[in-house]
């Protein structure tokens, strides 16, 4: 082959190479344009722009008197564009720029004067669309910053953007705070009524169209959500405020005088089962403490005397007892333990007294000797009262209660049974125990305890709650009447004296238990916990509570040291309340001539004497009028108002006498407050608008 054919060859050989990678190319690109192009037109659009979820507003928490205990509130994250379209011109933006560095350096006192105007202006020289300014801004300040140089030129054009953000507050800081709760995505137990009625309160996400720019910041293409966010609903909590403030503030003062490690109070209302008040303190430093466990809900324990009403409940409603059987105190001897009581023997006393002071040896002896051959019987009634069940609470946490039975492997023929008849070897919350008590002061009707009584949205209520019925009737009649005088006799005649008040009956009981140091059981450093839960007024109950304080250094008793919460709190709520004052005369002070009004509108001033409860006499049906006090009920005058004469606005209040005056075209001139007491045109003479009328009030 000769050079030129093989030159000719090499030459076709690459240019069909080439023409076969061109087709390869072309073939390639058709693929990727037609074939595959929706799925990569896709991905170049998730990469350069997306949706993301606009957070709800989060619906308010009320308590029972519609006080607000929590809130969500506007915070703003403020951002700038540095090429708006107001702030475009290099003219504009340079000759106001330090004016505004000077406005952002003063308002937010972070950066100086000469930061802010190199932060803005470099910011400007790299076309920076989305720079931060400041986060956390509320509304207030928003208004303000939006006044600032460059900003005020408009709400979009000045560059200025705030991106809302929510950010949840407690108006009343502290008060029930661990009972009200949070909500946080990275834990994963919820607390109280944040956590628990999160579905009702999260409301539902709205969409946001961003769009990512230089740096990977993701910036709004739009000013407005794509999908407006749906607020959540309200929860109507059952908590009193000022019924809360009051149990906090007690508890509170007395943990600081008895230096104790942490303690609880709970305040219910009897009939409904609805928490009025719940508190829960641990001590964080030396006479510092804050709610940082829900004891009431989650405090397991051994309940002590408090329990001592289960176990004469059981024996009365079997009848192997009666309030007046006689029963030794001081000791009882049970293979390989003498249960001994605390403040010595009183003798032999009636099964009343030896509740009265709270004889551990009496109830552990009667206990034992009614049931030592048939253990499980007294149990049963435990079980019968669901003691043994949780609550179901509308709270997330609950702990779930421990009473034993004869098939438990940690049953002791011997001990189990005599220590359980006085609180020992079980655990219980301190709300179980008041739900307890609480159906005996509800005449056996055993209610669950509810937090929560309504969800509204709009105003309008969407679910309502009501307690659940644990025990319709936990014993007979003939053992509840037993067991309400027993539980009054505590505080008139036993270890509760402490707790009585000459205005009102109180019935309860006093506890005071050894805690148990985990492995070391009791034999390590003796630590106690005091007790008390009663209701009042012991002749018709209306509330019920327990307080519960562990580790007290100063005193331990359940009277000395749980005492003076249960009693601060009764009386203040007493004081407070007059639905419950029985049987108190009635006194009238001072002249019980019914009182004078002013003359105006009828409609109001007649709501004022019905709701009074004085009687009036109606002598006309007018909308306006005057009055004329009488020793037998307000009669009223009859207001004619003619058109063109001067209407008689004497005895009327300012408000009214403006309203009749200014329908009459009439000007007017004040002199004096209160209500007129002359007017310079009277009444009945010829007018045309415009007239200036002088009104003199006293």
């Amino acid at each position: 082959m000769n050079i030129r054919a093989n030159i000719l060859l090499r030459v076709y050989l690459s240019f069909g190479l080439i023409v076969l990678l061109a087709v390869a190319v072309l073939v390639r690109l058709c693929d990727v344009q037609f074939v595959e192009g929706h799925k990569w037109r896709a991905m170049a659009d998730s990469l350069s722009t997306k949706y993301i979820n606009v957070e709800a507003a989060r619906g308010n928490i009320y308590s029972n008197d519609g006080s607000l205990l929590a809130t969500s509130v506007p915070e703003y994250e403020l951002r700038m564009d540095l090429y708006a379209g107001g702030i475009s011109d290099n003219t504009i933006f340079n000759s106001k720029v330090d004016s505004l560095a000077m406005k952002l350096s003063q308002f937010f006192a972070d950066k100086t004067p000469k930061e802010y105007s190199r932060m803005l202006r470099t910011a400007r020289r790299d076309s920076v669309r989305y720079l931060l300014i400041k986060r956390k801004v509320n509304y207030q300040d928003l208004k303000t910053i939006r006044t600032f140089p460059l900003y005020n030129i408009g709400k979009y054009s000045g560059g200025l953007m705030a991106i809302q953000q929510n950010k949840r507050i407690l108006p009343f800081k502290d008060l029930a705070a661990r009972t009200i709760g949070y909500a946080n995505e990275n834990v994963k137990n919820v607390v109280g009524l944040e956590g628990a009625y999160g579905n009702y309160i999260n409301g539902e996400s709205g969409k946001r169209l961003v769009q990512r720019i230089a740096g990977g910041v993701w910036m709004p293409v739009n000013d407005e959500a794509e999908i407006a966010p749906k607020e959540g609903a309200d929860v109507i909590s059952t908590i009193d405020i000022n019924m809360q403030d009051l149990a906090q503030s007690a508890l509170e003062k007395q943990l600081i005088v008895s230096d104790a490690d942490h303690g609880t109070v709970v305040l219910m209302e009897v009939a409904t089962g609805e928490v009025r008040a719940i508190a829960n303190y641990t001590q964080v430093a030396p006479g510092e403490y804050k709610e940082v466990f829900n004891y009431a809900i989650a405090g397991n324990q051994d309940p002590g005397s408090t329990f001592k009403l289960a176990s004469y409940m059981a024996m009365i409603e079997d009848e192997v007892i009666d309030t007046n059987t006689r029963v030794a105190t001081g000791t009882y001897k049970v293979p390989g333990k003498l249960i001994t009581d605390s403040h010595g023997s009183v003798g032999v006393v009636s099964v009343k007294r030896a509740f009265e002071v709270s004889s551990n040896a009496a109830v552990a002896q009667l206990v034992n000797t009614h049931y030592r051959n048939n253990q499980s019987k007294f149990t049963e009634h435990l079980y019968d009262w669901h003691l043994n069940e949780k609550m179901d609470l509308q709270i997330y946490g609950e702990a779930q209660p421990v009473v034993k039975n004869p098939k438990n492997k940690s049953w002791n023929k011997n001990l189990t049974l005599p220590q359980m008849a006085y609180g020992y070897e079980m655990q219980l919350t301190p709300l179980k125990m008041l739900s307890f008590y609480n159906a005996v002061a509800n005449n056996g009707k055993y209610l669950a305890p509810i937090f929560v009584k309504e969800i509204r949205r709009l105003g309008n209520p969407i679910q309502q709650f009501k307690a659940r019925v644990v025990n319709e009737k936990i014993c007979s009649d003939r053992t509840l009447k037993r067991m309400q005088e027993m539980l009054e006799g505590v505080v008139t005649e036993g270890s509760g004296k402490l707790m009585g008040s000459p205005f009102y009956r109180v019935a309860g009981k006093t506890g005071t238990a050894q805690v148990a140091d985990g492995n070391r059981g009791y034999r390590a450093k003796k630590s106690y916990q005091a007790s008390f839960c009663g209701y009042f007024p012991a002749d018709k109950p209306k509330y019920s509570i327990i307080v519960v304080i562990n580790g007290p250094k100063n005193g331990y008793y359940g009277a000395t040291v749980a005492g003076p919460v249960f009693k601060e709190i009764a009386d203040r709520i007493y004081a407070s309340d007059i639905q419950m004052y029985n049987n108190v005369t009635e006194h009238l002070a001072g002249n019980t001539k019914s009182p004078e009004s002013k003359a105006g509108q009828s409609k109001a001033v007649k709501k004022v004497y019905n709701s009074l409860g004085i009687k009036t006499l109606y002598a006309a049906k007018s909308d306006y009028f005057n009055s004329i006090d009488t020793s037998n009920g307000i009669v009223y005058e009859e207001y004619s108002d003619v058109k063109g004469m001067m209407p008689n606005v004497q005895g009327m209040g300012l408000k009214d006498a403006l309203y009749l005056l200014g329908n009459a075209g009439l000007k007017t001139r004040i002199n004096g407050s209160g209500k007129v007491i002359a007017q310079s045109v009277p009444s009945g003479t010829r007018i045309g608008k415009g007239l200036l009328v002088q009104l003199e009030l006293r």
